[in-house]
């Protein structure tokens, strides 16, 4: 038996919703330090996520707390002694977990933009297109353990194929959403861009996810979304001059990535990774931002490679 997302329109767009009114709930508890219930529920008659302007039920207020912790491991906890204030339990961790603080952060944007038409226009945000249709259904199929039905066209193949996988985790990297699953075709994990799929149908299948499979570990290696175990580990340096140096000190390209020699005029970074089709891609990038500051100085494979796009560009531009 097969549910297809279309038929599923209405149940997306409830846990969507209710997704939102989570989000709203740790944002004010978050925001606030200590809260009590009726400033809650007085706050959330004010929410422009309430199209009623009813109050906040005390039952829902408690079955919210309940799903928050189960989806997202926070804890809503009461201070009886302090007059029954709400606060989040180890609020400090957040700051710790990339992922509850960038849905926090984002909510807390998207909220505040929704309080003050006035200044839509005045925050510009980076559109990730790949997210908005099937990211919601494929967390869904995460978090209730059924495998999907997806309509994929690789830009490796002429026409689209429809096979099963089961989602281990999603990631987004360069304004693209991935998700992370076992192709139960061929029982390997591949890697698929949710900005290639064109139809996705959750199953009754259910799955288990493997208890040795750590999405932060599966990717610590990675310089982006390529995983390739062909692709071996190696030093990389790079000699990176002038302005350009600045940039890579503020933001970094990799958790790797050490100055270790440093000049008035230059630097020289070192990053230890496999250099995959990414990462080379984003070194051309800096490259083509100032080519004069930019040099690979090993490996020396890399360098020669690097040597090679040059001459075919200018090859193809000279005339």
């Amino acid at each position: 038996m097969r549910t297809t997302h279309k038929s599923h329109t209405t149940s997306k767009g409830n846990t969507a919703l209710l997704f939102n009114r989570y989000m709203w709930l740790v944002d004010t508890i978050h925001k606030a330090g200590h809260i009590s219930f009726d400033a809650i529920s007085d706050r959330w008659e004010q929410s422009p996520l309430n199209d009623t302007g009813e109050k906040l039920p005390l039952k829902t207020f408690h079955n919210h707390r309940k799903a928050i912790q189960e989806m997202f491991d926070i804890n809503i906890e009461c201070d009886r002694r302090a007059g029954y204030l709400y606060f989040i339990e180890h609020a400090e961790d957040l700051q710790q977990d990339s992922v509850r603080t960038w849905l926090l952060n984002t909510f807390a944007v998207a909220h505040r933009l929704m309080q003050t038409d006035d200044l839509k226009q005045r925050i510009l945000l980076e559109e990730i297109p790949s997210g908005q249709r099937f990211l919601v259904p494929i967390i869904d199929s995460m978090r209730h353990n059924r495998t999907l039905m997806l309509t994929y066209h690789s830009f490796w193949h002429n026409t689209a194929h429809t096979f099963e996988i089961a989602p281990y985790c999603v990631k987004v990297f360069h304004q693209r959403w991935y998700v992370v699953a076992l192709s139960l075709g061929d029982n390997r994990i591949r890697i698929y861009a949710l900005d290639r799929i064109q139809a996705l149908d959750t199953t009754e299948h259910a799955f288990t996810l493997p208890n040795d499979f750590d999405p932060q570990a599966y990717f610590s290696d990675a310089f982006g979304v390529i995983v390739d175990t062909d692709c071996r580990m190696e030093r990389i340096r790079i000699r990176v001059k002038g302005m350009q140096r600045q940039y890579l000190r503020t933001l970094p390209l990799h958790a790797s990535q050490q100055e270790i020699a440093i000049t008035d005029d230059a630097s020289v970074f070192e990053f230890h990774l496999p250099p995959t089709l990414d990462f080379q891609q984003e070194l051309l990038t800096h490259a083509v931002n100032a080519a004069s500051e930019i040099e690979v100085l090993e490996p020396q494979w890399l360098r020669q490679h690097m040597q090679e796009i040059g001459a075919d560009l200018y090859r193809i531009h000279r005339d």
